[in-house]
C-alpha cells in the first residue's frame, strides 16, 4: 500500500547555501528531511572555487533561517563588514550549519540522486498522480543503488558540474572533447595565483567567456604575468563591443563588483591582455599545445596557445528529472513563468523581481527547483535571490499561503541594462591573491536583503508586493 504522502519527509537535493538553507527552513517549520549531497562534505562546489573573495559582506551571506538555528547551538558569527573567501563560506558557516543536530541527522553525503519520478507511475500517467509520493533513487557511497520515498523535492544542486560548450550554437566545437582529454582545458576558475601557479606560469594562456568567470580569472592571470616572465594572456569573446564586457563600474550598487570591470579595463587597455571579440571558435586541434580556430567577420582566426580556461557559463542537468512533468522556459530552461523574468538578454541581476513558490512550480505538485538550478541557463542568479525563493518554498509545503506569497527582496543596481558581466551561482568572484579591493561575483554571493522590491531604486522607493503571479 502507498504511504501516505503528509506522513514523509521532504527531500532536499543539494547541500549547498540554498540547500542547507531549504533544510533550515523546514527544521523550523517541524517538518522532516532528508538533505542528499553527491560531494563527500557540505558545499561541494564552493570548495573548488574557495580561493575566490566574494563582494558582499558577511552579512548578506547567511539566511536568515541557518542563522536562527547556529545562534541555538551557540555559533560565533563571522566580522559581519568583512567580505568572505569562498573557504571561509564552508569553513564558518556552512560546516558549523552543517554540525546543527537537526541539520547533521538529515545530512546524507556522498550520495548522488540519479533520478527523481512518482511511486509506481511514469511522466505519462495523470490520474491520481498528486497523491502519489516522489520516488527517489540514489547511489550511495559504496556504490549501492536505493530507492527513497518523499511528500516533496526540492532540488538545489545547482549546475557547476556541467559548463557549458566551447563551441557555437550551444554544442561542443570540433576536437574539444579532443582538447578536453589532452588536458590543454583547465576546470572552470583554477586558482592561478595559487595551487594552479605552475600550470599558468610562463604560458600562453586563452580565457574564453564574458561573465565574472572570465573577469576574475583574467585579473588573476593579470597578476601571475607581473610575477612570472613569459606569462602571456589572450581573451576572446563572442560580443562585438568590448565596452559592454566590463559592467556598470562606479554605477554598481556593490563597489567591489564595480571594480571588477574597471580593473579588466585597464589591463585591456594597457596590453596585458590581447582581446578577441567577435570570435566564435569553430574548432581545436591538438599537437604542440593547442589551435584554437575561431570565425571572426574578417575570416577564420587561429589562436596558438599552451592552455585554454573556460569561463562560458553553465547549464542545468535535467536528466535526472526526466520522469518529472516540468515546465520550462524554452530559452533558458528556467521555471516557465520565471523565464522571461531572467532572460540574459534583458535583465542584470538587479533588475529580476523577487520571486517564491508559485512563480517555481511544476506541473508535478510539490516539486520544485531552487538557487542556482531553478535559473537554467540565465547566468546571474543571486544567493539571497534563492534564500527567499526556499523560505517561500517551504512556506507552502507548510500550508501557509499568506507567508509563501510575500516575497521580500531588493537588490542593488548593477550599472548595466543587462549581465555584461554575468556569472554564475557556483562561479563567483576574484579568483586572486591579489591586495587591491576585492572583487565578486554577480551570483555566488547574496545581495543586501530588504523589504520589498523596487519599484525605483535611483529615488529609494520600495513596495511590498505579493507574489508575482498564483498556479491553482
Amino acid at each position: 500500500m502507498t504511504e501516505q504522502p503528509t506522513l514523509l519527509p521532504v527531500a532536499v537535493i543539494g547541500a549547498g547555501p540554498v540547500g542547507l538553507a531549504a533544510a533550515a527552513n523546514l527544521v523550523e517549520r517541524g517538518i522532516s528531511v532528508v538533505i542528499f549531497e553527491a560531494g563527500e562534505k557540505v558545499g561541494s562546489a564552493i570548495r573548488q572555487w574557495g580561493h575566490i573573495r566574494l563582494f558582499s559582506q558577511w552579512e548578506h551571506n547567511i539566511d536568515p533561517a541557518s542563522r536562527r538555528l547556529l545562534e541555538v547551538a551557540g555559533w560565533t558569527e563571522p566580522r559581519l563588514t568583512s567580505l568572505p573567501y569562498g573557504s571561509e563560506l564552508v569553513e564558518r558557516y556552512l560546516e558549523p550549519l552543517a554540525e546543527v543536530p537537526a541539520i547533521k541527522a538529515a545530512l546524507r553525503t556522498s550520495t548522488r540522486v540519479t533520478a527523481v519520478s512518482r511511486i509506481g507511475m511514469d511522466k505519462t500517467h495523470s490520474r491520481g498522480r498528486d497523491e502519489r509520493p516522489f520516488l527517489i533513487r540514489v547511489e550511495g557511497p559504496a556504490g549501492t543503488v536505493t530507492d527513497h520515498h518523499f511528500r516533496a523535492v526540492i532540488d538545489t544542486s545547482g549546475t557547476w558540474a556541467q559548463p557549458n560548450p566551447l563551441g557555437q550554437a550551444g554544442l561542443p566545437a570540433a576536437g574539444e572533447t579532443e582538447a578536453i582529454a589532452a588536458g590543454l582545458v583547465s576546470r572552470p576558475l583554477p586558482d592561478v595565483t595559487g595551487v594552479d601557479r605552475t600550470t599558468f606560469a610562463g604560458k600562453h594562456v586563452l580565457v574564453i567567456g564574458s561573465g565574472h568567470s572570465a573577469a576574475n580569472t583574467l585579473l588573476s592571470l593579470g597578476q601571475l604575468a607581473k610575477n612570472e616572465a613569459g606569462t602571456r594572456i589572450s581573451w576572446a569573446v563572442r560580443g562585438a563591443d568590448a565596452s559592454r564586457l566590463y559592467g556598470g563600474g562606479d554605477l554598481d550598487g556593490l563597489p567591489a563588483r564595480g571594480q571588477l570591470g574597471t580593473r579588466l579595463r585597464m589591463l585591456v587597455e594597457d596590453g596585458h591582455i590581447e582581446l578577441h571579440t567577435s570570435f566564435t571558435v569553430t574548432s581545436f586541434t591538438v599537437g604542440d599545445g593547442l589551435a584554437v580556430t575561431g570565425s571572426t567577420p574578417n575570416g577564420d582566426v587561429t589562436l596558438n596557445v599552451d592552455l585554454l580556461i573556460p569561463a562560458t557559463g553553465f547549464r542545468p542537468d535535467l536528466d535526472i528529472l526526466r520522469e518529472i512533468r516540468l515546465e520550462l522556459d524554452p530559452v533558458v530552461e528556467a521555471p516557465r513563468e520565471l523565464g522571461p523574468l531572467i532572460d540574459p538578454d534583458f535583465h542584470s541581476c538587479g533588475t529580476v523581481p523577487a520571486h517564491g513558490a508559485a512563480v517555481l512550480a511544476h506541473p508535478d505538485k510539490d516539486f520544485f527547483m531552487a538557487g542556482m538550478k531553478s535559473y537554467g541557463r540565465a547566468p546571474t542568479f543571486l544567493l539571497a535571490t534563492g534564500y527567499e525563493q526556499v523560505r517561500s518554498i517551504v512556506a507552502a509545503l507548510a500550508g501557509d499561503k499568506d507567508a509563501a506569497n510575500q516575497v521580500h527582496l531588493v537588490l542593488p543596481e548593477t550599472g548595466v541594462c543587462s549581465t555584461d558581466l554575468g556569472g554564475s551561482c557556483d562561479a563567483p568572484a576574484e579568483a586572486s591573491t591579489m591586495e587591491e579591493e576585492p572583487a565578486g561575483s554577480c551570483c555566488g554571493t547574496p545581495e543586501p536583503v530588504l523589504i520589498g522590491i523596487p519599484t525605483g531604486l535611483a529615488h529609494g522607493r520600495f513596495a511590498v508586493i505579493p507574489q508575482l503571479s498564483q498556479k491553482p
